[in-house]
């Protein structure tokens, strides 16, 4: 096998046998639209950095076993073309973990949901998955090596493994997996810097790395502890954090950080700041918290980086610029200047259609004698509305056995009766059904798959049998809803009064010359936002996200389309497209 383009030392590396020190940012290509790529990139060198870092989530590159998704935002080898071009080298983290506070961590919902695979081990049913999805995401990005005149110039072995495992068989299978599919490149771990945890998830030949926000001195100390000799790296430099809903948005001090940057780099380290520019979770793709509670993740993944979600120089940036320059060349070049912005513009959402009649036009139900969860209809993300019938009448208690994943709103012959969350531990619901016979209908949503931790896979849907009064409903319809099309939807005009059901709301706008911008929805409640068919996420008066981005590459000259599912009450017929991002009150 060729040498590897990164070598180390008994204290540092080399590339192509002359001294280097990473100075890498991470960006991930998936959390950016990939007609902004290269504006970032060039954003990220001009910064100092002469390295970019990513994650690659085995969910969205192979949505069924067998598969390769290498496309649009998935485009990777595009993604590596442009680092190169712009003169970086890249550090790649092909998991199969990867956490990133991503759905599912990455690791693909038709693997999760079997239970008889035991995740993250030697268990061969894992390995042989991992195996064959190395097979075919390796080959198209074995160009992209740096032995190949291409700008990877690492790899990573799973992914902070050390807080989850010590199963040494498991990380050396991926280590000669990523050998023997011809990867030839420096193989990295990283976990956070504690005993323990760099105990576990190390391996013998491969580069350990630190992750960690601070404590510069007492971290180092800890990784020079475990492996006496070799660069020292952090690899997860973290200068903010992510947000939950219902929490305040998490900032930290850019003087505050670039003091441990500066810390970092005066002790000789080499670092990758975690983010350099954070993005969005478009889609459903955004993870979750599940330790005492279940915490999903807001839509955007802004993570107060140097780089703000819609890419424009925050004060991270200057100041670590400025740190930067201290120790390695900065471009000569002027600071990038913050994006155009689209003017304000009103957008009248004039046209709308109820979900619940609806939902066999986007699915056709599956029908079961007893609920079942949306892994066992094949879901990976998305909604199910279940429907069945009351067998009698009364006042009582709806009982849904194990709870539900993740939200749940109920009706009774389509009026709203009550919502159920998986945060809240919610299992019961007093209702009042009129008659025998009368249509029960539950709409359930899937908040984002855990990311970290052994709850991975978690299922979604209902969780088990719902009796009311004690007497079990039977026969159930579930329509799968992946909002993929939303083509058949017969839109008619609004007749002003309020929505008091789900629905689907659309309106157009004129764009003169497409900018970035912010979607804001005063009035409305919680559901999904498009434009022009580009699915934002997901929205929440919930906060503490008040505003979902726009990609300017999602606009066009001329009428564009907006369209929403607002899932509860809206008391508005309107959206505003904003100059500035609402991210929320920050958390001190």
């Amino acid at each position: 096998m060729p040498t590897p383009a990164l070598t180390t030392t008994s204290d540092g590396f080399l590339l192509h046998g002359e001294p280097f020190r990473i100075i890498s940012g991470a960006m991930h290509y998936f959390r950016v639209h990939p007609d902004q790529w290269a504006d970032r990139l060039r954003k990220a060198r001009l910064m100092g950095l002469n390295t970019v870092e990513t994650y690659v989530p085995w969910n969205l590159h192979q949505p069924e076993p067998g598969t390769l998704a290498l496309d649009g935002i998935l485009d990777l080898p595009r993604y590596l073309r442009l680092a190169k071009a712009e003169g970086l080298h890249v550090l790649l983290r092909p998991g199969p973990f990867i956490c990133a506070e991503w759905d599912g961590g990455g690791l693909p919902s038709w693997l999760t949901t079997d239970p008889d695979i035991r995740l993250r081990s030697s268990d061969p049913r894992f390995t042989g998955a991992i195996d064959r999805y190395l097979d075919l995401l390796l080959p198209p990005l074995l160009p992209y090596l740096a032995e190949s005149g291409g700008p990877v110039i690492a790899v990573q072995v799973e992914n902070e493994y050390g807080a989850y495992g010590d199963d040494t068989a498991y990380l050396e299978h991926l280590a000669q997996a990523l050998r023997s599919r011809g990867i030839g490149e420096l193989l990295f771990t990283c976990d956070q810097a504690n005993p323990e945890h760099l105990a576990a998830g190390s391996l013998p030949g491969v580069l350990s790395t630190g992750t960690f926000g601070s404590k510069v001195p007492q971290s180092l100390e800890q990784l020079r502890a475990h492996q006496p000799e070799g660069p020292l790296m952090c690899a997860e430099f973290w200068i903010g954090w992510f947000d939950h809903w219902g929490e305040e948005h998490h900032t930290r001090d850019a003087a505050d950080a670039a003091a441990d940057l500066d810390r970092l780099l005066s002790a000789g380290a080499s670092v990758n700041i975690y983010m350099f520019h954070g993005g969005t979770n478009f889609a459903f793709t955004n993870g979750a918290n599940h330790d005492h509670a279940y915490q999903p993740m807001v839509t955007s993944y802004d993570y107060d980086a140097a780089l703000t979600e819609n890419g424009d120089p925050g004060p991270k940036y200057h100041a670590f610029r400025d740190v930067i320059a201290r120790h390695a060349p900065v471009p000569d070049e002027p600071v990038p200047a913050p994006s155009v912005k689209l003017p304000p513009t009103v957008v009248e959402l004039g046209e709308r259609v109820p979900l619940l009649p609806n939902a066999g036009l986007l699915a056709k139900p599956v029908r079961t004698e007893d609920p079942v969860t949306m892994d066992e209809l094949g879901l990976r993300a998305g909604y199910v509305l279940y429907r069945t019938t009351a067998p009698l009448a009364g006042d009582g208690l709806l009982h849904f056995e194990g709870g539900v994943g993740d939200r749940a709103q109920v009706f009774v012959d389509g009026a709203p009766v009550g919502v159920l969350e998986r945060e809240r531990h919610d299992e019961s619901l007093p209702v009042r059904i009129p008659a025998a016979g009368a249509v029960v209908e539950v709409l359930v949503e899937n908040m984002g798959g855990v990311n970290y931790g052994p709850r991975i896979g978690s299922p979604k849907g209902l969780l088990g049998p719902v009796t009311f009064n004690g007497t079990a409903l039977h026969g159930w319809d579930s329509h799968p809803l992946t909002l993929d099309d939303l083509s058949a939807l017969p839109f008619t005009p609004s007749d002003g009064t309020p929505a008091a059901q789900p629905a689907f709301h659309r309106g157009t706008f004129e764009v003169v010359s497409p900018a970035d911008t912010f979607l804001s929805l005063p009035g409305w409640t919680k559901g999904q936002a498009w434009i022009n068919g580009f699915h934002l996420g997901r929205y929440w008066n919930r906060g503490p996200q008040r505003t979902l981005y726009v990609p300017a590459p999602v606009l066009r000259q001329g009428v564009n389309d907006l369209l929403l599912l607002e899932l509860n009450a809206t008391t508005s017929a309107r959206a505003l497209l904003t100059s500035a991002p609402d991210l929320g009150p920050v958390k001190p």
